[in-house]
């Protein structure tokens, strides 16, 4: 007796012409072509073959032979099933003259966010209307709004909260999935909470959305995966269009999601009443220069190596921000983790006073994110307080800014933008970071130890 999550294959010895699939918990995908049938957990890894998919459900079984797929229950009763045609691009999966995907990956986000924009904002005004059909009535009972996500999606959810509490009046909280679905949180019809998931299979996220349904509560998905398991069980979603992600730590599919979340609280935002136009014009002015902005930091990414190669043997890291820039500082410490295999941890700025500062030293860098925006002098003590016990700084800091030299001797420079949408300008830094600290100690990028795409387990 199997027991637990799985996703089988079989083949039988009198029958060498079928395979036998079946799915309980774990990612199947399978797909036909000809006379070639083919399965996988994933559906990128069937584009080279077929865009004509079908993604199996729980608790089915399918028939892969030369004349098609042919699906059952598990009481072995037949059924039709429609097909998913995806939308990807096969080139998407080939790393053309880049080393490693990750690295075409980073370089894809500028076109990302235009891809994300695209249908979404026209004449300066937000529209989701064709993907969420809400009306102010539908909207004005919600008094809470929940963002429930894993790892890197997480951190973006923490991003979209604040840009979310900085333009509206919401009663917001991030939660981590794997701890949201035990926890007794009030959660009912006065809720919207939003599930943010890479892959659509993440099997926390998956669980606190069947619990958060069953509550009552209103429930919507964003998600890089159209018709995967969380999409098709929540229904209401967002798809980023940011096509396959081959490598394992996220890089394009993370700016897709902020853009798309930036995009749905300035759209409830509105249906509330609670935008201002002069803000949405702003903000979307602001959006709609995101792309060329992200473009020009790519054009350092010389010396950000140069920078990434100069700390590559350091004993650990600290990523610090403060407000907006505290996400940032999250993601960029799990991308170093993920990819280098150096411990790097990530703090609000002024929390390292509190016990963290006992591990600086010459062999512990500090990367400091200090756009020049209202918390810069609060930012710049903390730098200070680190300088004091000798660690190197590493700074991010906004062009124009005559002072962080004072502080740094490696500064990646970013564009000015919108104080709402700084935390974009943070975002490429740190994966190139990551990037080449990874590459100089020789470690495998694409797919670092122990990780998978797809976390299909609790």
């Amino acid at each position: 007796r199997i027991r637990g999550a799985f996703a089988l294959a079989i083949m039988f010895y009198d029958k060498p012409k079928e395979i036998w699939v079946v799915r309980k918990g774990s990612q199947l995908v399978v797909g036909h072509a000809g006379e070639e049938g083919f399965c996988a957990s994933d559906p990128t890894a069937l584009l080279e073959f077929t865009k004509d998919v079908w993604f199996m459900d729980d608790d089915e079984m399918a028939r892969i032979s030369k004349e098609g797929c042919v699906f059952y229950d598990f009481e072995g009763n037949q059924h039709e099933k429609e097909s998913m045609h995806l939308d990807w691009e096969a080139a998407l999966n080939d790393k053309g003259d880049y080393p490693h995907f990750m690295l075409k990956e980073i370089h894809e986000q500028p076109e990302v966010v235009t891809h994300t924009l695209l249908g979404r904002v026209a004449s300066n005004q937000i529209d989701l209307s064709h993907e969420l059909d809400w009306t102010p009535e539908q909207v004005a009972p919600w008094k809470k709004i929940h963002f429930v996500a894993c790892g890197t999606s997480h951190h973006a959810t923490m991003i979209a909260a604040g840009i979310m509490e900085e333009i509206g009046n919401f009663e917001i909280r991030t939660e981590i999935a794997s701890e949201y679905r035990y926890r007794n949180i009030p959660i009912g019809p006065d809720t919207l909470v939003v599930f943010v998931s890479q892959s659509g299979e993440t099997a926390d996220t998956l669980h606190a959305a069947r619990l958060a349904k069953s509550k009552g509560a209103k429930c919507i998905v964003v998600t890089n995966v159209r018709n995967s398991t969380i999409h098709r069980e929540v229904g209401d979603g967002l798809i980023t269009p940011a096509g396959p992600e081959i490598g394992i730590a996220a890089t394009k599919t993370f700016m897709a999601q902020i853009t798309i979340l930036t995009l749905l609280g300035l759209y409830i935002a509105k249906l509330k009443n609670d935008l201002a136009p002069d803000t949405e014009q702003r903000i979307i002015t602001g959006l709609m220069e995101i792309p060329g902005k992200l473009a020009s930091i790519l054009g350092q990414e010389k010396e950000i190596e140069a920078i990434a190669r100069n700390f590559a043997d350091a004993r650990g890291f600290f990523f610090i921000g403060r407000g907006l820039s505290y996400a940032p500082a999250l993601e960029g410490a799990l991308k170093l983790k993920e990819i280098s295999y150096i411990h790097a941890e990530a703090y609000p700025a002024g929390e390292m006073k509190h016990g963290p500062i006992a591990l600086l030293d010459k062999e512990f860098p500090v990367v400091a994110i200090v756009p020049k925006n209202k918390l810069w002098e609060k930012t710049i003590s903390n730098i200070e307080e680190s300088m004091a016990r000798n660690s190197p700084i590493i700074a991010l800091a906004t062009e124009g800014d005559k002072e962080i030299g004072y502080y740094s001797q490696n500064v990646i420079f970013t564009p000015e933008t919108e104080p709402e949408l700084s935390a974009f300008m943070s975002v490429i830094p740190l994966q190139l970071f990551a990037y080449y600290v990874a590459r100089q100690r020789g470690c495998d990028i694409d797919m670092p130890r122990n990780l998978t795409k797809a976390v299909t387990v609790e």
